[in-house]
């Protein structure tokens, strides 16, 4: 078997083969294998070029050997070294997939509610005043505890399976309900209530879903940093600065409201 990407070539002799060679691209190879089964080149020069041409993080950058390509979402970002044990690489995937998807549930929030305020569809408080302000349903302290139960209960059920997978899915670990939240692995609750569309049934095949998922849960993050340093520098909420920025574009920018804060 021979397989050239440009000018560089590895051979492995195999028995019955045929090489039709070329100076530039790939060359193409034919052989027959000593059980008599047939395979083409396109596969191995693909795999070869993906192994040479991986995205990562910083172009040109060696990942290190523990990322391996087998998480979604790797790009060989680690430069701390944080997951060089695998119970602690297992352990940051579940903390940073939590993470984006808090992030992702808090920016649709503060954007839709913000929408709502300044369009006057709604009477709202600006998001970091919300904490604070009064409900008729029940006082603040009220709803603080009933968020620590209710929090620390799911929060608990999850530790629980990262710690035994499929623990939490025994009959009786959940009042009889645990069909409605079958887990398809750590991390990834599934039934009718949290995969309602049935989009990643067959999860240990479901690596697009996964990486589309941690993609827009790490974009949410950054956008969730930048709404909370936009509100601690301009004390207003993210649709009234974009409102400012697109009423003056060329004066009303990230980098003018934070040397005016410093002035």
């Amino acid at each position: 078997m021979q397989v050239c990407i440009g000018r560089s070539c590895c051979s492995l002799l195999t028995p019955k083969n045929y090489v039709n060679r070329s100076n530039f691209g790939t060359c193409s190879v034919n052989w027959l294998a000593q059980n008599g089964t047939c395979s083409s080149s396109r596969h191995h020069n693909f795999k070869v070029a993906q192994a040479h041409h991986r995205q990562t993080w910083l172009p040109g950058l060696d990942p290190p050997p523990y990322l391996d390509q087998t998480l979604a979402g790797d790009f060989g970002f680690d430069p701390l070294g944080l997951g060089e044990e695998p119970q602690a690489l297992k352990w940051y995937v579940q903390a940073e997939l939590i993470h984006a998807r808090f992030a992702m549930l808090g920016v649709a929030g503060i954007l839709f509610t913000d929408l709502l305020r300044v369009t006057g569809l709604r009477n709202l408080p600006v998001w970091y005043e919300a904490g604070a302000t009064s409900y008729s349903i029940a006082n603040t302290k009220t709803l603080l505890i009933v968020q620590l139960i209710l929090m620390g209960f799911v929060e608990n059920k999850r530790y629980m399976d990262f710690l035994n997978p499929g623990s939490q899915a025994q009959e009786g670990s959940f009042f009889g309900l645990e069909a409605a939240f079958e887990g398809l692995e750590p991390g990834y609750p599934g039934g009718p209530l949290l995969n309602p569309f049935g989009l990643a049934k067959d999860i240990k095949n479901a690596h697009e879903w996964k990486l589309k998922e941690i993609k827009n849960g790490r974009l949410a993050m950054v956008a969730a940093l930048g709404i909370f340093v936009q509100a601690s520098v301009t004390h207003v909420g993210p649709i009234d600065n974009l409102i400012q920025h697109l009423s003056d574009p060329w004066h009303t920018t990230i980098t003018q409201k934070l040397l005016g804060s410093g002035s």
